[in-house]
Order: structure tokens, then sequence, then C-alpha cells
């Protein structure tokens, strides 16, 4: 049963405004126009292969035509994507924006998820089987023109890439934003568990996986939607990023939720699996993403460090096989929560491969970015940017990051659980550590990688090194720019696939740290960009614990504590290598 609605979303006259950047400052053309009014299928049947069926809501042009479909998939509430909450589950896209310019919209919920059938399984390789069956299922529905494209942020992301991989025959480009390839980086930094967010989403998972249309589309929420529609309160959505989302997402985990099997789940990935094998393996679509055909759409901001950052230049490193790949980066609050996001961007590019449409989507080079800082467009055909080089910084034992580090060493304590010594005395030795630069003459442009050659002796046979570059300006403001995680005793490095500023950990074998010699650590710094102006200061932290929050940590991603109490000391030699832009005009 269908309702029909009227209205979009977009940046025209009398539409529904849309938060966040809408392009990446090309100039578009022959773009769809919202001409239809829109009616829903609620609760449809989406059969798989093994006879399970997955529950789906269509949105559809109220029309006898036939369409391209645009589907979304993900373990999150299908029925509340468009309640513009600024929550990180409501992330399928604007459907009042794409099916009044001539697109069905499928929102489905994998398997075990939201009503739909079986168990579910995160991210493994039944659930890209499911991905597979339903594009060829949307392909052949009588609304459907047999053109289907997918499109959505994170998991709703992840599943598009899931999709991909299996080749089915309909799917013509995708458009994932803020994707993870890898669970085991996403999940696990280098061996440290990423508590501060797999638990409470998880826990997320369960609370709205048992919920269904009576709560989701009762009289609470269908009230929480016409108020969330009001323009004031909507516009105050443009700024809500990853770390606002998570946030709002842990005031929700005292709720009660089934156990089996987001506590079987939790238990394999916090547990069961802390080294990379064949369970992840299973979950890491990294070494099969060379097996996509068609044209790939990525993007993510740079703000997302922790979570989605890695797996955007994974992907684009990969994806050798497809005919066209793109990539968005966007600045500070470039994603907003809802996504609502690169829409324009979308549109251009589904109206291009699912229509025919010659948008201008593909003009110019593949790659567009954002420099923090700059506040204006950049591009570049490949990554990183040809006019950049590996600079290198020595970690003095004065604390000072400069080109001849000052000889010595500088040494830091962490203190592990169970020692009753919660919180720190004033007389306990420094937890952190860090290094600054002098105050910059000249702006410094960030492009690339980076990684830290850590010479350090530790007191214990394993422990974190967690490490934070930072912004400093002149009044003390600081800001996080990037990260880099480790477990000591997984720092084997792949060297085949290795390269100055970007080791290559492979984490699948422990070895225990050699109790007060010294060892190299090669921790890579997530890929970012940023313009650290003339004036300000770079500083790296370094610790072994963020469980504090005293301790800087990228949107509020903290990690479970190794366990291990250690005095650790970091020699001298130590660098600090990050990929920089030439100065030279």
């Amino acid at each position: 049963m269908g309702a029909v609605v009227t209205g979009s979303a977009g940046t025209g006259p009398g539409e529904r405004q849309l938060n966040g950047p809408q392009t990446t400052g090309r100039d578009y053309h022959d773009l769809s126009q919202p001409t239809f009014s829109r009616t829903t299928d609620l609760d449809v049947a989406a059969p798989m292969r093994d006879g399970v069926s997955l529950l789906v809501d269509v949105h559809r042009p109220v029309s006898a035509d036939r369409f391209p479909v645009l589907v979304s998939a993900s373990p999150y509430p299908r029925q509340i994507q468009d309640l513009g909450a600024p929550m990180g589950f409501i992330e399928a896209g604007a459907t009042d924006f794409f099916v009044p310019r001539g697109y069905v919209h499928v929102i489905a919920n994998v398997r075990g998820t939201g009503g739909s059938g079986g168990e579910f399984g995160f991210f493994d390789g039944q659930e890209r089987q499911d991905m597979h069956d339903l594009v060829e299922w949307a392909a052949t529905k009588p609304w459907s023109d047999g053109n289907v494209g997918m499109v959505g942020i994170s998991y709703f992301a992840m599943t598009q890439l899931e999709a991909a991989v299996e080749r089915p025959e309909h799917l013509r480009a995708i458009f994932p934003i803020a994707v993870t390839t890898d669970l085991y980086e996403a999940a696990n930094h280098h061996g440290l568990f990423s508590s501060g967010f797999v638990s409470p989403f998880l826990t997320m998972l369960g609370i709205t996986a048992r919920h269904g249309d009576r709560l989701w589309r009762g009289p609470v929420l269908n009230a929480m939607r016409h108020v969330l529609e009001q323009h004031w309160l909507h516009a105050k959505f443009a700024t809500m990023d990853g770390e606002a989302a998570i946030t709002l997402m842990r005031w929700a985990t005292k709720l009660p939720y089934d156990a089996h099997p987001w506590d079987d789940l939790w238990q394999d990935v916090a547990v069961d699996h802390p080294l990379r094998d064949q369970w992840w393996d299973e979950r890491d679509l990294t070494a099969l993403l060379g097996r996509v055909e068609i044209p790939v759409y990525l993007g993510c901001d740079w703000d997302n460090v922790p979570l989605h950052l890695p797996s955007t230049f994974a992907a684009l490193d990969e994806l050798t096989s497809s005919p066209e790949v793109r990539v968005a980066m966007l600045g500070h609050h470039g994603l907003a929560w809802p996504w609502e996001s690169l829409h324009i961007e979308a549109l251009a590019w589904f109206d291009h491969w699912l229509k025919g449409r010659e948008t201008g989507v593909l003009d110019g080079p593949r790659i567009r970015y954002v420099v923090p800082g700059v506040d204006q467009w950049e591009s570049t055909e490949t990554w990183p940017p040809p006019a950049t080089q590996i600079h290198e910084f020595a970690l003095g034992a004065d604390g000072i990051l400069g080109a001849a580090g000052t000889p010595g060493s500088r040494e830091f304590v962490t203190l592990g659980e169970g020692l009753n010594r919660r919180p720190a005395k004033p007389t306990d030795p420094p937890s952190t550590v860090m290094w600054e630069t002098d105050v910059l003459t000249s702006p410094l442009d960030l492009l690339g990688d980076g990684e830290v050659i850590l010479h350090a002796t530790s007191t214990a046979s394993d422990t974190a090194w967690i490490l934070t570059v930072q912004d400093v300006a002149d009044e003390g403001d600081v800001q996080n720019v990037t990260a880099g995680w480790l477990r000591a005793g997984l720092r084997n490095v792949d060297e085949r696939r290795s390269t100055p500023g970007r080791p290559m950990l492979d984490c699948r074998t422990f070895v225990a740290v050699p109790i007060g010699e010294m060892v190299e650590y090669r921790i890579p710094l997530v890929v970012n960009a940023h313009r650290f102006p003339a004036g300000h200061r770079l500083r790296l932290v370094l610790t072994s614990d963020d469980q504090s929050d005293d301790v800087p940590a990228i949107m509020g991603f903290r990690h479970a504590s190794v366990g291990t109490s250690s005095r650790n000391t970091v020699l001298s030699s130590s660098r600090l290598l990050l990929r920089i832009r030439d100065p030279r005009p």
C-alpha cells in the first residue's frame, strides 16, 4: 500500500534545503529535475537465493513508467531513514531528493535486522551474496527499467562494495561515501581494540534490530518527523558530524536488547579474534576490489580518521578494474548527519551512468579535495598529489620537532588495570609525552600519508603506541589532525608492500617485546590533508593509554587498554615522516 507524497529536497527554490556541500565545484548540466510525486510500498519481501527474505521499502515516482533504481542496504532501521534526526543511522540518502527526480529508492534491511529473515553475519560472505540478489531482484520489478545503482554512506557504502565484488548483471554504478573495506582495521587499530566505537555500535544494532513498524512508524516517531522537518531546526544539523552522531549513539546504549547474536559478535570482535585471522579475512573486501568492473564514486571527510578514511584510500588503490573511479574529499563538517551532502554530485553521477546524460561529472581530474584551512576545491589525477614529498622531523630529547633532534631520550609511564591507581596521582610520572615544532614561518600543507619511526624501550612485553598529530595555534587552541596506532606485539611490517611514509602491518603474528631492549616500530598515520598556517606549531602526542579524557582521541574513538604497566622510553633517533606539499611555485 502506498501513499502519494509531494515535495522534494535539494537546492532549488521551494525545495527542502539539504545540509552540507552538494558539489565538488564542477558546473553540471542536463540534470534530472524534480517533476514527480512519490509513493511508497512498505515491508516488501525480497527473496534471496536460499529462501530467506529481506524486508525493503520501495519509494517510487507516481507514474506508470519504469525508472532506474537506487538501492540502499544496511542493518539500520529502514523505517527511520527519513527521520531527519542527527543520528549516524540515517545514512541512506534523501529519498525526497532522488524520487521526484525520476529514481526508485529501495531501502533494505540486511539479513537478521529490521524484520529481515536469517541471522546477521556482520559483513560476511552471506551478506555479499544477499547484496547481489537484492540488486537483481530490484532490476526485475515492474517499476524498474533494469538499471540499478547503489547509494549511501558508512554501512550503506559497505554494502555497495559487497554487491560490486559479486558483480550482479544489472548493477551499473555505485556511490559509496565513507566506506569501510577492512573490518579488522575498523575494529582493531593495528591490534588496539576500538572500544569507544565498536561496543556502543553493536549495542545499538541490537537495540534497533529488535524493533519493527510498531515503534519506527508509531505516533511518537511520526510526530518527531514533523518537528524535524521544520527548516530552522533542520538547518541546525548542518554541523552535526561523526563525533556528534557517535555521542548520540552512546546515550542510548543502556536500553535493553537481545543478547544473541549481538553479544556473540562483540565477543568475536573484542575477545576471540585479536589477530587478523580467517574470521577477519572473510570480512575484508580489500583484496576483492579488483573484481569490481563498474564505475565507483568514493568520498569521505578528512575528520573521519579512526573509521572510514583509511578504507577510502585503500579502495582507491585496489579498484584497478573499474572503468571510472572518482573521489571527493570533504573538509570540516563535510558529512552532516543525517547524510545529505553530495546529493547533486550523486545525481550527476547516476544521471550519467543510469540515464545516459552528459552531466559533466567526468570533467577534470578524477580526485577533488578540500584542504582544511584553504577552503577551496583542488584537484589531482593521482594521490598523493605529485607536488609533494616526504618531510622528516626528529623527535628531540628536548621536546622539539626539528631537522636534527637533541640527543637523548624521553620517557612516560602507563599504569595498567588492576593497580587500584585510578585516577593518577600528582606524583605519578607523566602518561603522555609530546614534541612540537618551532612557530611556523610559512604555511605547511600536509597532503598524504605519514608514519612515525619509533625507537623505544619498554619495561613490559607488550604495550600500546597511540599517536596524534595536532595543529596548535598561537593562542593555544588545539586541533587534532590525524592519528596512528599500534599494539607493540603486532609490529611486524610487510616490507614488500611498504614504502617510506607508508608502512603496511599484517597483524597476524604476535611477537613479545624484549623487555628493556630498543625496538624499532613503524607506526602508520592515517592519510590526511591539512594546512598548518604560519604562526602555528605542529605537535606530536604519544601515549600508551587513551582512556582518560585528558588524552586526545579523534571523534572520541578510544581503545581498550593493553593491560600491562610499563615505563616506555623514546630515543631521539625516532622520526616523524609526513608528506608535505612542495612550497615552491
